[in-house]
């Protein structure tokens, strides 16, 4: 019947007629009419409150369990959710999807395989478009065009390209409806200089315009660059030259692309550009060109910048530039910038904006676990990376979004995750796993960039037999936690990979565990050629407390206590300030940053923590400081090699341990002295806090981190809400911004024809801040 109904719908045959006269009725219909019509009319055709849902490609590539979801939950500052019948909700999500049959639930006639080589040979389809990372990016990605469009509109564009032009405006378009791809429409820009340009408007607003060219370079204009924007009324593409044949095997073979295949490709994707691999190997250098390409800025970690556009002198005329809506809210994304295209994430999300503009030029949806948060993305080339809540690992096209390729992480089920931003070294992409908390095997995996295809795995829990598996009692090994989920950092130096590892499970229960637990809580130095293990460092032995070492380790070449050495700084969550020589893992200083600590009472020259009795949870409770979030957590740190000061967010607070396998542990709250947080900064030498900025509000509610600058700043968000800019020698604060919301993020800065950004996510949207236009000064 679902069929007969969407033939239907598909030919414009009305339903209600058709139905009375062969007297059957359509279960989701009557209580659509009833509950759902008033907004979205009463065939689904559309209202003036809600979008159409007849050919609706956003729902066209949901399946009946999405849409029945959809229904059920609602839609977050639209439509309400609705308390119904499970047999009313699975009756509705069945009707709605019967609105919306893709050309890949079609039988489509014809030899998909015919059609596919047609497609890359004589047809010279590939030439613009790509599938399945095979092709080029002068065209929408066709990887999932099956499944967005219907078989009748992919016979329309084939025959006339113009068509999905059209002449629409984005304004004339109902919602989510079948509407010309107008990301895509070919315009000529003559320019303020005399010259010109043409190839795609990507985006284009009254005072902006992404262009991309036909060679894939992506021109970010605004209207002070461009005289007049003209679009060409016929496509770039051209109608299709095939026999009937031919014809029929294309459509076929279009009509079965319903998205990526997952796995890694089996032929390798276009090679790495030798200009992208240089770009990756002078990412430890000054950043002077301006981008900001990878998690931290540069692959060591350290969240510094050498931008000195804006300093202490002018900060106080900081002013918002601009604001892109990811939606949701409580973002963890750092912004990525390169040749001025930003890349920003949320959950189930991936886009690519306009770095002086805010304008979008393309968006990556995919579905999402509630609450798992995502932390942004990785470059190379052509190339972005991103994790997934469901621990697959995604390679997307930098200028169409398109899924080149994707894989699964994990090799056996289990509560995994990620949440992470993956790190790019050479031509390999790695990234950790999430989901420590939970009986889970932890690793840390390497990837070729150009097919998907593993490398290396390191795993942080070591196999039976291993000279580290000493330490656990056996049977713990199997589900030891040692989740993976921060961002490492590298040294091209010493061709080293730095990451930290997380907490044990159970993380309050020991008793089974045996002895150190490595390499939890660890930092491990691995080639990053092979995943093999150089050193490690260990800073919570046999944790007790869930203090996981996911915190960032900053790469810093200085002068250490009179003597130029290669140090690795970390704040850790367990309250000591940790420098190390990078080069072996040798314990130069370990010193508490906060008041509140009293696990241990030091760090002793072997390097192991000198433990009090608050270390050993009971099952009564114990009080423990630090609190169980931390002394600091996962949001950025910072070394200025101007100051010599290192900058950490830092809580003083305690909590109650009990001992408990499924993680005992509650805040702990003394009205006489009460959890705080303070931005500090630490001598590296000595660790010695030189000056502290108190924060007001709740401790737990703030995870901003912090970024330092050339230009002698500090840029944080305060527990307040407040966006601030504070003098990185004396900690005094220069400038703020009310935005309101409770940090999740870390700041960045960036610079894109000569004018310096700093940019936050806050709250559902990326905030971005200069100096007034008739204020920039030429960077030397």
């Amino acid at each position: 019947m679902r069929v007969v109904y969407a033939i239907l719908v598909a030919c414009g045959i009305a339903w209600q007629p058709w139905a009375q006269a062969q007297n059957v009725s359509f279960p989701g219909e009557a209580q659509f009419r009833q509950l759902c019509a008033g907004c979205h009319g009463e065939h689904g055709g559309g209202g003036d409150r809600a979008p159409a849902l007849v050919n609706n490609q956003n729902l066209r590539t949901r399946t009946e369990a999405e849409i029945h979801d959809l229904i059920k939950n609602g839609m977050p500052g639209g439509m309400p959710a609705f308390d119904l019948p499970e047999q009313q909700l699975r009756s509705l999500a069945v009707w709605v999807k019967s609105l919306n049959t893709a050309a890949s639930d079609s039988a489509a006639i014809g030899d998909r395989t015919a059609g596919e080589r047609f497609f890359f040979a004589k047809g010279n389809c590939a030439t613009c478009h790509m599938v399945h990372g095979r092709g080029n990016a002068n065209g929408p990605d066709l990887s999932d065009v099956g499944l967005r469009r219907t078989e009748h509109e992919i016979e329309l564009v084939l025959d006339n390209p113009a068509s999905q032009m059209g002449m629409h405006t984005t304004a004339s378009c109902p919602s989510f409806a079948f509407c010309p791809d107008l990301s895509w429409a070919v315009v000529d820009v003559r320019l303020r200089d005399g010259s010109s340009l043409r190839g795609f408007a990507r985006h284009r607003s009254d005072h902006a315009l992404q262009l991309q060219d036909f060679v894939g370079r992506m021109h970010l204009l605004n209207d002070s660059e461009y005289v007049t924007i003209t679009q060409e009324k016929q496509s770039y593409m051209s109608p299709l030259q095939a026999t009937e044949e031919e014809r029929r095997d294309l459509l076929a073979y279009l009509s079965s692309l319903s998205g990526p295949t997952a796995g890694p490709l089996k032929t390798e994707s276009a090679p790495i550009s030798s200009d992208g691999m240089k770009a990756m190997t002078e990412l430890k250098s000054d950043l002077k060109s301006g981008d900001w390409p990878t998690y931290n800025g540069h692959q060591g970690g350290n969240r510094y910048s050498k931008l000195t556009q804006i300093d202490v002198q002018n900060v106080h005329t900081l002013q918002p530039q601009w604001i892109y809506s990811l939606g949701g809210s409580g973002l963890q994304t750092t912004p990525i910038v390169s040749r001025g295209v930003m890349y920003v994430t949320a959950p189930g999300k991936v886009c690519a904006i306009d770095g002086a503009s805010g304008g979008e030029i393309w968006c990556h949806m995919q579905s999402a676990r509630n609450g798992e948060p995502n932390r942004g993305v990785a470059l190379l080339d052509d190339r972005v990376f991103f994790a997934t809540s469901g621990a697959e690992l995604v390679c997307l096209n930098r200028l169409t979004g398109g899924v080149m390729w994707n894989v699964k992480m994990p090799q056996r089920p289990g509560p995994y995750s990620a949440t992470g931003a993956p790190l790019v070294v050479g031509d390999l992409v790695i990234s950790g796993i999430s989901g420590g908390d939970l009986p889970t095997r932890g690793f840390v995996a390497a990837y070729k960039a150009t097919t998907g295809q593993e490398v290396w795995r390191f795993w942080t829990i070591p196999q039976p037999g291993d000279s580290a598996a000493q330490t656990w009692s056996e049977a713990a090994l199997a589900t030891g936690g040692g989740a993976t989920w921060l961002t490492g950092s590298y040294d091209a130096e010493t061709d080293t990979l730095y990451w930290a590892v997380g907490n044990p499970f159970p993380a309050t229960d020991g008793d089974q565990r045996g002895g150190r637990n490595l390499y939890t809580d660890c930092v491990v130095a691995l080639n990053p050629r092979d995943g093999k293990l150089k050193w490690q460092y260990q800073f919570t032995p046999h944790d007790l407390h869930d203090w996981d070492a996911a915190e960032p380790l900053l790469v810093v070449d200085t002068e250490y206590q009179g003597r130029q050495r290669k140090l690795l700084l970390q704040a850790n969550r367990n309250g000591f300030f940790y420098v190390l020589d990078r080069t072996n893992g040798e314990l130069l200083l370990g010193k508490p940053f906060v008041k509140k600590l009293n696990w241990a009472s030091g760090i002793g020259p072997d390097g192991m923590p000198q433990l009090l009795p608050a270390n050993q949870p009971t099952e009564a409770g114990v009080k423990t400081c630090p609190a169980v979030r931390g002394a600091t957590n996962w949001y950025s740190s910072s070394f200025d090699p101007k100051t010599q000061l290192f900058y950490v967010m830092a809580v003083e607070d305690c909590s109650v341990y009990k001992i408990a396998h499924a993680g005992g542990y509650e805040g702990y709250r003394d009205p006489a002295d009460p959890g705080a947080k303070y931005l500090r900064a630490l001598d590296i030498d000595t660790g010695k806090i030189i000056w502290e900025v108190p924060q007001v509000g709740a401790p737990e509610a703030n995870y901003s981190g912090v970024l330092s600058t050339a230009g002698g700043l500090v840029f944080y968000g305060e527990s307040g809400g407040n966006f601030a800019a504070v003098d990185a020698a004396t900690g005094k604060t220069l400038w703020n911004f009310k935005a309101n919301d409770p940090w999740k993020a870390s700041p960045m800065t960036y610079m894109f024809k000569g004018r310096q950004y700093v940019a936050i996510a806050s709250g559902g949207n990326i905030l971005s801040f200069s100096l007034p236009e008739q204020g920039q000064t030429e960077v030397h």
